[in-house]
């Protein structure tokens, strides 16, 4: 294990299941169909989909077609909040937060380049795609339980409509059509 794995495991302690259903669960409620946090929660789901899909991998090529597919679904992900709700959080007084989330993200992206470089059916893949699952499954505990409902409590109802068109938007430039589950 690298010195920023461990680093990464120090620095993200697992919250337990239940804390992160309850914090699911406040979110969802707070959350309106297709509205920014919809389509947030929805792309968490598909990302833990993602990571299990990859874990799944009977063969090295399967699980290099997988993560290739995790990848796209967490740049798009990532770029979306990044380009509309971190400035979003930073203009309500979250300044914190968004940086935050800048931060893990930019390093969720680096570890995703390393792992890429591995091979797919090695113990050291395995993980360092299970340190780079945990580290993504804490920030959305963090956006889920905390972060995105008080922005949504701050935000007018032209800045929703807006954070919603905008998210969407960008997380189609990257992905292309959102996911209809």
């Amino acid at each position: 294990m690298s010195i920023i794995d461990r680093f990464i495991a120090a620095v993200t302690p697992p919250e337990s299941d239940e804390a992160r259903l309850d914090a699911r669960t406040k979110a969802t409620a707070a959350a309106m169909p297709g509205d920014w946090l919809d389509q947030i929660l929805q792309h968490h789901m598909d990302l833990e989909d993602a990571f299990a899909d990859v874990k799944a991998g009977a063969d090295g090529a399967s699980r290099a077609e997988s993560l290739q597919q995790l990848g796209i679904l967490l740049t798009g992900h990532a770029i979306a909040e990044e380009a509309v709700i971190y400035p979003a959080m930073a203009d309500e007084a979250q300044k914190g937060h968004a940086g935050m989330g800048y931060d893990e993200q930019a390093l969720v992206k680096v570890q995703m380049a390393l792992l890429e470089k591995l091979n797919p059916m090695s113990q050291d893949f395995m993980d360092k795609l299970e340190h780079i699952e945990g580290a993504v499954r804490h920030h959305m505990y963090q956006e889920e339980g905390t972060w995105f409902l008080e922005l949504k409590e701050r935000a007018s109802v032209a800045d929703e409509a807006m954070l919603t068109q905008r998210y969407q938007q960008e997380y189609e430039r990257y992905v292309g059509t959102p996911s209809l589950a």
